[in-house]
């Protein structure tokens, strides 16, 4: 497929996602999301993030299969989750769950610096290829547990989690800067919600959940710490 092709795909792509961001926006209280995440979703190659074989399906407005078990998100909740945070371009960000790196591209055309981890040391290392071969040079990947985030690049303006936790991980929560704002996927698997957690000047912590959702579960304590 060409990139003539593949851009009348992505732009179909973002027609679907203004769509759906005004059929959900008695969830989400957004019924259009800032213009500059629309740009960027409809600039990121998504199919340079899925596995050859599904390139003609990676503007479908769905999740896609990565491989170990993983998918690369459905574009409308990526969108929806980068909003979410509202972004500064100056902004340091962490994102656990780098996955293929597609959430890390569209974070790191909108951000100073992206810092991303992957307990699955394949995925990591490809996505950090990837992104270095798609010329992202304000991301940084590494191989670690993203329950315990990334102490050493600490403290995150913005935090987004891509993987599911019953509880907010403590050291997410420790390594978000005062006045910065936190997307992660809380809840048991049957019943998850997109949760959106702002830290106010002062330290004080608010959570709410935005919209149900499913996503895989992230490893909690038990699992190795470290970078592998």
């Amino acid at each position: 497929m060409d990139n003539d092709i593949f851009e009348n795909l992505r732009a179909e792509m973002v027609e679907e996602i203004v769509a759906e961001a005004t059929l959900t926006a008695t969830h989400t209280g957004r019924s259009a999301f800032d213009e500059r995440v629309i740009r960027v979703v409809g600039k990121v190659p998504r199919h340079e993030f899925v596995p050859v074989e599904l390139q003609p399906y990676a503007y479908l407005n769905r999740p896609l299969p990565i491989g170990y078990d993983k998918t690369i998100s459905q574009p409308y909740i990526v969108a929806l989750m980068t909003d979410l945070l509202e972004l500064d371009e100056q902004d340091v960000v962490l994102e656990i769950g780098a996955g293929a790196g597609y959430q890390a591209a569209i974070l790191a055309e909108l951000v100073r610096q992206v810092y991303s981890v992957d307990i699955i040391e394949e995925l990591a290392l490809g996505a950090g290829k990837r992104l270095r071969r798609l010329g992202y040079a304000n991301v940084e990947v590494r191989v670690a547990n993203g329950y315990y985030g990334w102490s050493e690049r600490a403290p995150y303006d913005k935090i987004m989690v891509t993987a599911a936790c019953e509880l907010i991980p403590p050291p997410l929560l420790g390594q978000l800067k005062p006045g910065g704002r936190m997307v992660i996927p809380t809840g048991i698997p049957e019943k998850q919600a997109l949760t959106l957690v702002e830290k106010s000047t002062s330290g004080k912590l608010a959570a709410r959940d935005v919209l149900p959702v499913r996503f895989s579960e992230l490893e909690e304590p038990g699992g190795p710490a470290g970078v592998a």
